[in-house]
């Protein structure tokens, strides 16, 4: 079966990976919750790149984001060893809730080779009571040009 590769879009969110030891199962292929895990990495450093640091962000508004859904399609394994290129891009933005398209891709010579895509939601919620909350305007005003 031929891998089918994949042009990554320039205006994606794109952070690397490398697959360790304790990502994978006794096979050495990637455990299936650790793709989540990948995903929550490139979140953060997608946030990040646009100037929202979440630590910061909870201590100056009290609030903070949750993952409320997510909707994962394993394709092929990644395994040991293996470079990634793990990708995050805004889909959908409301005020209490974002949906982000992410994707686990393997870096080959021939080009990207998609492993596993997901939807992840995550809501806004007030820190200290967990309760579902608007998003900062100001925060939302700076994820108006990823959209």
């Amino acid at each position: 079966m031929a891998e089918a590769t994949r042009a990554l879009d320039a205006s994606t969110f794109q952070w690397p990976l490398r697959v360790y030891w304790e990502d994978t199962d006794a096979g050495g292929i990637v455990f299936y919750a650790n793709y989540l895990k990948f995903f929550e990495r490139s979140r953060t450093e997608w946030l990040r790149s646009l100037g929202v640091e979440q630590h910061r962000l909870r201590e100056s508004t009290g609030g903070m984001f949750v993952v409320t859904q997510t909707s994962v399609r394993y394709l092929r394994p990644a395994r040991l060893d293996d470079e990634l290129i793990v990708t995050a891009t805004l889909i959908e933005k409301g005020r209490a809730s974002l949906i982000i398209g992410q994707s686990a891709l393997l870096k080959s010579e021939h080009g990207a080779v998609l492993l596993c895509e997901g939807t992840i939601r995550i809501g806004w919620v007030d820190a200290a009571g967990l309760k579902p909350a608007r998003i900062p305007a100001d925060l939302l005003d700076r994820l108006e040009t990823t959209t």
